[in-house]
């Protein structure tokens, strides 16, 4: 079992947050949830859910406020963390070791720990001040793992294609996944 930390963010996309922390928990992992304001909000208008709602499926949640809490040191044991979805604030935040909040200063901790950091912008198109920040947080540790669905895998509903995206950061966390979404070539 590990444990993980997931951030959720403003951006849109909240579904591929949700689906991680339930799967994650399903295969019996630790999950330690912080919901930025704009996350919180994003959450609540795309999905229906409530803050409080989904605080209560992780195993520990945070405001992003709570610059004392655990996750703010590098010495408060994680395994992993992922930012899902991940605000092109929140990605600048990290890329440029701006430690304003909980969410910024866990990610400052997973690189400079090097542990796996898994940041999953949504926005589309970008702009050169996002790629430059992509690079910069993929040359300091992090892995940027775009919120691309695949579809080679016939999905059937919206769950599937998040799915797709949810198994690759469950993988790049460093966990073992059995999945039904795994390529194996082309037939006729």
């Amino acid at each position: 079992m590990k444990r993980i930390l997931l951030c959720i963010t403003g951006a849109s996309g909240a579904i591929y947050g949700v689906r991680l922390l339930r799967k994650l928990k399903k295969m019996g992992h630790e999950v330690h949830l912080i919901l930025s304001s704009w996350g919180s909000e994003t959450l609540e208008h795309e999905m229906g859910i409530k803050r409080s709602d989904l605080e209560h499926e992780a195993d520990k949640s945070y405001d992003q406020t709570e610059m004392a809490a655990g996750p703010a040191s590098g010495s408060f044991p994680l395994d992993a963390m992922a930012v899902v979805p991940c605000s092109m604030k929140t990605l600048a935040g990290i890329a440029n070791g701006y430690a304003e909040n909980l969410i910024l200063r866990a990610g400052d901790c997973s690189l400079k720990e090097k542990r796996p950091l898994v940041l999953v912008p949504r926005e589309a198109p970008y702009n050169l001040v996002h790629i430059e920040n992509m690079s910069k947080a993929t040359k300091a540790g992090a892995s940027i793992l775009p919120a691309s669905p695949a579809f080679w895998h016939k999905p059937q509903t919206i769950e599937d294609l998040a799915d797709s995206v949810v198994d690759r950061v469950i993988s790049h966390l460093g966990v073992t996944l059995d999945s039904d979404i795994e390529w194996t070539g082309m037939s006729d």
